[in-house]
């Protein structure tokens, strides 16, 4: 039997904010967007070109607090072809960057950055 991910889903408390981040700073693209004003929810599913894994951000009408991220998750990954270019413009755009890490024996070189809600976004040298 045939299995693949399909989409990973992260709760967001402004959608305008985590729809600018997730586009115009990582580069998503909007796949589709699915309403629910009788069950006061918005589902946006983001996919970056080429590939068909997915991002759902759920947006609730009436969240008033933050979301507690608990100390269960760790990140979502993506990989990029030149990671101190991509760097450089993550941090121009003005959300909180890392530095540049590399693990022992150049297993991985890589950064975070934070989404609007505290979420964190690890970015690899493909």
């Amino acid at each position: 039997m045939a299995k693949k991910m399909l989409h990973t889903c992260i709760r967001v408390k402004d959608l305008e904010k985590s729809m600018d981040f997730y586009t115009k700073v990582l580069g998503f693209k909007e796949a589709r967007r699915l309403d629910f004003p009788e069950l006061k929810f918005t589902l946006v599913y983001l996919a970056l070109e080429g590939d068909d894994y997915e991002l759902e951000l759920t947006y609730n009408y009436d969240q008033e607090e933050p979301y507690t991220l608990g100390n269960g998750y760790g990140h979502i990954a993506m990989g990029v072809d030149d990671l101190g270019a991509t760097q450089e413009e993550y941090k121009a755009s003005g959300y909180e960057v890392t530095d540049l890490k590399e693990l022992p024996n150049n297993a991985a070189n890589y950064f975070f950055v934070t989404d609007p809600d505290g979420y964190k976004i690890e970015v690899i040298q493909n």
